[in-house]
Parts: structure tokens; C-alpha cells; sequence
């Protein structure tokens, strides 16, 4: 990526700050608030305060702010406080989303469900994943759905997309990542099923393409939906040969988002990286802030993050657009719309990477640390971000999640 000084675009690149179309919908510019879940709904149901920072973001100038995380089903939450989509959430999140339209910005949903990463303690409901393995979250094996369970796991899916659409929400972002339940399937280390949605990478694909054909035939054409898909897992190394332990990789990665293509159902792919069961640094880069995780949980899992914090949380060395490399491969794979993550925050990088071919911008820590960044980028292009990528910010989400500087710097 080019240095932090702001070098005027070749005249072809897109203007980030001008408007542009994704799917159906209409967006004011290019940029848009990913999903970093938000912590704040302790009772499963948004909160005055949830609607406050969406509000507060939308109002800092992106296109789409994402919500996250709005699981399918009660046991596809990380923990019981999440949100999960159901009638009684609705009124709630028709709230949110008039918030976020109230200041010129559109509503998008991330649903999905946690599979392994789920806490089945705090869920008081089994795991789900691709096979029986390990959730460490809940210290004990997941469930492994038969063919009955994934029917209704569909119908779960589409039940779902129902709600939020008709909360309001304007797109959807059906969560393909992280190692959660569709991730779990595609991954070859986590998925050791033999029937039809184990074994090849079309049948571990299977689920995925299932459930965005069950969402888009609930939701039809007046709604943006778009995946969120791996793209490496964080286990084993890039372009190395195939060894057992190893995850998903950016080569079945570009396969699976052709099978998306040839599908029909999507309007776009963001790319992602990294598993929240196995390698969460991997998606962030930055410090890793061990001591901070550990301290944010008690009993077993303190314990065990104290000791096993340098294996679990590692450290990759953060640079700008540091997720290109592996979203490049896509981007040489499908002609669908990509929208771009990773440490994309300043315009010298945006200029850069829609002058790659990329469609969309995501930003998520930045807009922790500063909600206003995209009207600041856009008035001043040598603005810079203050996000320092201490990833501080990470261990919030199992309380309230902020950036813990700009809340000292706001009491000061």
C-alpha cells in the first residue's frame, strides 16, 4: 500500500465519497461500518444504547452501517446476550434501523449462526458444528446436525431474513466466516462428515449455497445480500500443500465464491480471514491483548487463556490493507461486487484499493476509535486515523464494546 500521504487518484478510480449502487439498493458513497459486534444488548434485545451507536456512526458519514451479531436461533449466539431474531425483537430493531435511516445511512443485518464459537453454557443449548468437536466456549462437544436438523436450519435461516427485513433493514450479511456454523462446514480440519455435505469442497459448500438460496427466496430482489467468507481459516500456511490440521485456504475459497456466482444469489462478497476458534488475530492484526482477554472471563477459560494466550491470540504485524493479498485472489476469481476489509482507513488506501477493482470499503476499528473518520476523510484527504490497532477494543465485546482510549480520552 502506498505511504500515508494523499496521492490524487488516476481519474478512472472511483470516488469513494461518491454515490454508487450495490445491488438494489442506492448507497451515498463506498464506505461501509462493518460487523464488530457491539455488546450491548444484555437482555437479547436492542437497547437504547445499541441504537446510539449505530446512530452515532451512521451519522459519521458511512453508506451502510452492520449490525452484528443477529443470530438465527437462540443457540446460534456466541452467548445468551445476543440478539436473535425473533418476533419479539422486532420492534426493537424497527427502531435501530429508522435511527439509522434518520441520518441518510441504510440498515444492514449480519445473521448467522455461531456453531462451535457458541457458548452452550451461557446458551443453555448444545453447540452446533459440521462434526463432533470440541467448543471450548461451552467445554464440551458440539452437536453434529443430521439432514433433519440442516432442513431446519434452513427454515431457520430464511425465518430469520423474514424479521429483519421486515424490521426494516435494507441488506443482509449472511456470516460464511470465522469458523462459525456454515464456516465449520466448509472447513476440511473441522468438517470430517460423510454424507452429502462432507468430504469434496462442493459438498462442504452445500449448506452455504443452501441457505443463501433459502434467504434470497424469502427476501427477493429489493434487498441487498451479500456473504461474509473466509478466505484462510489462519491454520497452516498460505499455498502450502494440504496437510490434515490444515483449514480452509484462499484456493477453495475462490472456488466456493464462483459456486456463489454461478448461483445467482448474492450482490456481493466481503472477504475475510482468521477463525474465532482457532486463530481470531489472524482477522485484526495488531497487538495481541492477552492479559485483557484473560481478565474479561473467569474461572477455566482465565485460566486457560492465561497459559495458552500466546498460542491462541498471535501477533501479526498490522500494515495498511494488510487482507489484500488474499482478497486479490478473489477479485482475479468472480466478477461479483467485492467489498474490501482490512485496515483500510486513510483516503491514500481507498483511493488504492478501488483503483484495484474493488467495489466497497469496510471499516470497523476505526469507527470504534472514530465515528466521524468518513466526513473527515472526505472534507480533509490527509486525514489520518487515530486507531493505533492496539486492538484493546477486541476483549470489550464481552461486556460493552468500545475503544477503551476514546473513552479515557472523553472522561479526561
Amino acid at each position: 500500500m502506498t505511504s500515508p500521504a494523499h496521492i490524487p487518484p488516476d481519474p478512472a478510480t472511483p470516488d469513494p465519497f461518491a454515490p454508487a449502487r450495490l445491488g438494489p439498493l442506492h448507497l451515498r458513497n463506498r464506505l461501509i461500518k462493518c460487523a464488530t459486534f457491539e455488546g450491548r444488548t444484555p437482555d437479547a434485545l436492542v437497547t437504547e444504547d445499541l441504537i446510539e451507536f449505530h446512530r452515532e456512526t451512521a451519522a459519521g458519514g458511512v453508506a451502510i452501517s452492520t449490525v452484528a451479531y443477529c443470530a438465527v436461533s437462540p443457540e446460534g449466539r456466541t452467548d445468551r446476550h445476543q440478539i436473535y431474531l425473533r418476533p419479539e425483537a422486532a420492534p426493537g430493531l424497527t427502531q435501530l434501523t429508522a435511527a439509522i435511516h434518520g441520518e441518510g445511512a441504510l440498515a444492514a443485518a449480519q445473521i448467522g449462526h455461531a456453531g462451535p464459537v457458541a457458548n452452550s453454557i451461557s446458551n443453555r443449548a448444545p453447540a452446533l458444528a459440521a462434526s463432533r468437536i470440541p467448543a471450548p466456549m461451552g467445554m464440551a462437544l458440539c452437536k453434529s446436525p443430521d439432514a433433519d436438523d440442516i432442513a431446519a436450519l434452513r427454515a431457520t435461516f430464511r425465518r430469520a431474513a423474514r424479521i429483519a427485513v421486515d424490521s426494516g433493514f435494507d441488506a443482509l450479511e449472511i456470516h460464511c466466516g470465522h469458523n462459525y456454523l456454515i464456516s465449520s462446514f466448509l472447513s476440511p480440519l473441522l468438517n470430517r462428515r460423510h454424507d452429502g455435505y462432507g468430504g469434496s469442497l462442493v459438498n462442504r459448500a452445500r449448506l452455504a449455497r443452501e441457505v443463501l438460496e433459502s434467504v434470497r427466496e424469502e427476501v427477493g430482489d429489493g434487498v441487498a445480500v451479500w456473504a461474509k467468507l473466509n478466505m484462510y481459516d489462519g491454520v497452516g500456511a498460505i499455498g502450502a500443500p494440504r496437510r490434515p490440521w490444515h483449514g480452509f485456504n484462499v484456493d477453495e475459497a475462490c472456488q466456493v465464491a464462483q459456486l456463489f456466482e454461478t448461483d445467482g444469489h448474492l450482490d456481493a462478497i466481503e472477504p475475510t480471514a482468521g477463525s474465532s476458534l482457532l486463530n481470531p488475530m489472524y482477522l485484526f492484526h495488531g497487538e495481541a491483548p492477552r492479559a485483557a482477554f484473560a481478565d474479561a472471563f473467569s474461572g477455566p477459560m482465565k485460566w486457560g487463556l492465561k497459559v495458552g494466550g500466546p498460542f491462541f491470540l498471535k501477533r501479526y504485524q498490522y500494515h495498511s490493507g494488510y487482507l489484500l493479498p488474499l482478497a486479490r485472489r478473489l477479485r482475479e476469481a468472480v466478477d461479483l461486487p467485492i467489498i474490501a476489509l482490512g485496515g483500510i482507513t486513510d483516503r491514500a488506501s481507498m483511493d488504492e484499493v478501488l483503483g484495484e477493482g474493488f467495489d466497497f470499503l469496510a471499516m470497523g476499528r476505526a469507527l470504534l476509535r472514530e465515528p466521524d473518520l468518513p466526513q473527515r476523510i472526505s472534507a480533509d484527504p490527509t486525514t489520518q486515523s487515530q486507531c493505533i490497532h492496539c486492538n484493546l477494543c477486541m476483549p470489550t465485546i464481552y461486556t460493552r464494546t468500545e475503544c477503551p482510549i476514546r473513552e479515557e480520552a472523553a472522561v479526561r
